[in-house]
């Protein structure tokens, strides 16, 4: 299932109302897809459809999910690793961004004053099913409601002079997700590529990354209790570059979807 969290157009009678739905369709045929409306939230075991559809075109998508906290990995690829100039760890290096970072689909990202060096970063994210924690990695799998796009913003010139790295990725807007959690994916080995005004910067797979999804959520919640929506980022191949006011930018995951998102001045 392709599960959708999305509010319908200004027209209807209860414009405004934010839904979770079923994304229908072949994500090769965009005009063709349809928002099958859901009752409630997808952590219930069954969520069952309320009969009214859209068409996707006439919705608009918000952040399919609005996670008590983000848990991210750093330097889960090695070519990532070196390209910043650092060792890979043997430990899954783990920070958190705070929910107010969080953005959807189509959504602006706004570049602050105080940075000079924003870059983008393409990741997989993980979202969290049911209330968890001390997963073994046998047991990952029935935690995990499925997966998603993300872009884990970064201030590069803050993230090099502070210590912790909460500020550098937690400024508002600096963690788009999107357009949709597909609960059915195999994340072992996706293509996950990057895209700043229609030109390709990263291009990596799942496989290559050092510490899988079992490791990470095992890893992760060894620590904290995780809750239903949170999010886990996976960490970004190499490519990582700058971002500039006015850049559109596109995290594509291989037989999930693109997430597209546009700098714009934070004022």
């Amino acid at each position: 299932m392709r599960i959708a969290r999305f509010s319908v157009p200004d027209t209807a009678a209860d414009a405004g109302t934010v839904r979770f739905g079923l994304v229908e369709g072949e994500l090769e045929q965009p005009q063709a897809l349809v928002i099958a409306e859901l009752a409630g939230h997808p952590f219930t075991p069954e969520p069952q459809p309320t009969g009214r559809a859209w068409p996707l075109e006439e919705v608009r998508l918000l952040a399919p999910v609005l996670p008590s906290k983000i848990a991210a990995i750093g330097r889960n690829y090695a070519d990532h690793a070196k390209e910043l100039g650092h060792e890979v760890p043997e430990v899954p290096i783990t920070f958190l961004k705070p929910s107010t970072s969080v953005i959807g689909p189509n959504e602006t990202i706004a570049y602050p004053e105080i940075s000079k060096e924003v870059h983008y970063e393409a990741e997989l994210a993980v979202v969290i099913g049911r209330l968890c924690r001390q997963v073994p990695r046998e047991r990952v799998k029935d935690v995990v409601l499925g997966y998603t796009c993300a872009n884990d913003v970064t201030a590069r010139d803050l993230q090099r002079a502070e210590s912790q790295w909460g500020r550098a990725k937690g400024f508002d807007t600096f963690c788009p997700l999107g357009p949709w959690i597909d609960t059915a994916v195999d994340p072992a080995d996706l293509a996950v590529t990057c895209t700043v005004n229609d030109e390709l910067r990263q291009a990596g797979r799942t496989s290559q990354m050092i510490h899988d999804v079992a490791a990470l959520v095992a890893h992760v919640s060894e620590a904290m209790t995780l809750l239903p929506g949170d999010v886990i980022l996976t960490g970004t191949p190499s490519g990582v570059g700058p971002l500039r006011i006015g850049d559109s930018v596109c995290v594509t995951i291989e037989n999930i979807g693109t997430l597209t998102n546009r700098v714009v001045s934070r004022d």
